[in-house]
């Protein structure tokens, strides 16, 4: 069969390989000059980024993809497994080493709330129990194409508390505010409000625990890259900078897509393009009686992020591999970004500096680093042309001046802005938001968009748009969720 995926994020690079490992002919898209979706690389001056994911978890879920090959993850990256995780700072200038060795963990934990640490054992037993249902008993990667398969997990969900908002699952283990935060952090990792994000997703820090977090040498585009080389010695086929323009429907079938320059038969098409964008934009509404354009404005789209990226002739040993750095306020905050929709005074941040681990990714000495600063989607109405530069030179004053980056601004040799609109522009992603469909009850499983579309045979979904969602791990799932789909399909 002849296969079109549009789009070549992680999910679009892992069902190309599913598909094409399977004996098909698949036929891979890309709009940009290179593949790897919002994984994309940045090289300037001899220093390397990262423009979007920074880290690996559950490495199993991404050799499964290697395995279809019949080949291991292990001969096409080195990886690296961190240690910390992540380093945690709290606006009182205290903080937390988050490491996957309970005692360490605990231990850090006693100097603010012996309570809380003695109640760590216990959270980390509940988010395996998370875990195992969404990981090891594969409803992660299980097709929520209809209410009974939703409905028959509902039971199992209930005990294990998985539908209360994530925050308050943790509240009722933690009463610190630091830890508070420690251990329900992660939805923001995938575009989702703590505060309202189904505690299924507190599947993470269990994750975390068991599995790792990981780094690849060269930094995450080494894995991109695994992937690309992977396909095409599969046989597959790459056009970049080839936006796709149409899906073509006839009958009710999804049978080729246009782009500027031909039109490619397909018998199956499968999109890792934004989803609302591939709807929207790429199929004529008369063929979409589900999702019409009024459904899919009703979807509630996740916040967005501001980034910077950074290189520095000076190495700050202050920071880890992965730094997060935390406002006061945090509900608050959360608030502004997901429902106002504005831009507050303060913000919180998240700094990646691979030169902590790889030093190749700068020149020797330097700094390589972006600092992520969760903002509000376009919905906002936020001018970004005004206020990019402004709000990029008031993180630069914190972080010189009130976290202790000493010397940061004179020693900058490299500085790229990166805002929402951006991600509207190179990645066609909806309101500009960088995770997509948000991830809340109401927008989780059978709730989601379906890896088959209702509407259009033969029109499939892989990426943070579908099931089960954002995050590395995720989008991963949502490919192995597609596969299992489309076989189910061809089986009739």
């Amino acid at each position: 069969m002849n296969i079109t995926v549009i789009g070549s994020g992680f999910g679009g690079l892992a069902i190309a390989i599913r598909m094409q490992a399977q004996g098909h002919q698949v036929t891979l898209l890309e709009k940009n000059q290179h593949v790897g979706g919002h994984a994309y690389p940045l090289h300037k001056k001899g220093y390397s980024f990262d423009m979007g994911p920074s880290l690996i978890t559950a490495p199993e879920i991404i050799e499964r993809i290697f395995a279809k090959a019949g080949k291991k993850l292990d001969d096409y990256v080195e990886m690296t497994r961190l240690d910390p995780f992540y380093r945690i700072y709290f606006h009182d200038h205290t903080f937390i080493d988050y490491v996957d060795d309970s005692e360490r963990m605990k231990e850090q934990m006693m100097r603010t709330s012996p309570k809380d640490a003695e109640n760590y054992d216990r959270f980390m037993q509940a988010s395996k129990g998370i875990y195992e249902a969404v990981i090891k008993d594969g409803l992660g990667s299980t097709p929520f194409m209809d209410i009974k398969t939703n409905l028959s997990f509902v039971p199992r969900a209930l005990k294990l508390n998985a539908l209360l908002p994530v925050f308050s699952f943790v509240k009722r283990y933690f009463k610190d505010p630091r830890h508070q935060f420690t251990f329900s952090f992660h939805p923001l990792f995938i575009g989702g409000n703590p505060f309202r994000a189904p505690s299924v997703y507190l599947m993470i820090p269990y994750l975390e625990k068991t599995g790792g977090v990981w780094f690849t040498k060269g930094g995450m585009y080494s894995l991109v890259r695994a992937f690309e080389t992977l396909f095409k010695e599969l046989g597959g086929t790459v056009h970049t900078q080839t936006p796709a323009k149409e899906i073509i429907v006839t009958n009710g079938k999804a049978t080729a897509v246009r782009t500027e320059r031909e039109t490619l038969p397909s018998d199956i098409v499968i999109s890792n393009a934004d989803i609302v964008h591939t709807y929207k934009d790429l199929i004529p509404s008369v063929h979409r009686k589900k999702w019409s354009d009024k459904k899919l404005d009703s979807l509630d789209i996740g916040m967005s992020a501001f980034l910077i990226y950074l290189g520095v002739k000076k190495q700050y040993p202050k920071l880890k591999h992965h730094t997060l750095i935390l406002s006061h306020r945090y509900k608050e905050l959360v608030t502004d970004i997901f429902d106002k929709k504005i831009l507050p005074d303060d913000f919180s941040m998240y700094l990646h500096a691979p030169t902590r681990t790889d030093p190749d990714m700068a020149p020797p000495g330097c700094e390589s680093m972006y600092v992520l600063i969760p903002v509000a989607n376009l919905q906002s109405g936020i001018d970004w042309d005004e206020k990019a530069q402004p709000f990029a030179q008031v993180i630069l004053n914190y972080l010189q001046n009130d976290f202790g980056l000493e010397d940061l601004q004179k020693n900058i040799e490299v500085m790229e802005i990166f805002t929402p609109k951006d991600f509207l522009h190179k990645a066609n992603s909806t309101y500009g938001s960088a995770w997509g469909v948000e991830p809340k009850l109401t927008q989780t499983a059978y709730f989601r968009p379906h890896n088959r579309s209702e509407d259009i045979s033969n029109l499939y979904f892989v990426g943070a748009g579908t099931h089960p969602g954002a995050g590395l791990p995720g989008v991963m799932l949502t490919a192995e969720t597609t596969e299992n789909v489309i076989h189910q399909d061809l089986r009739g």
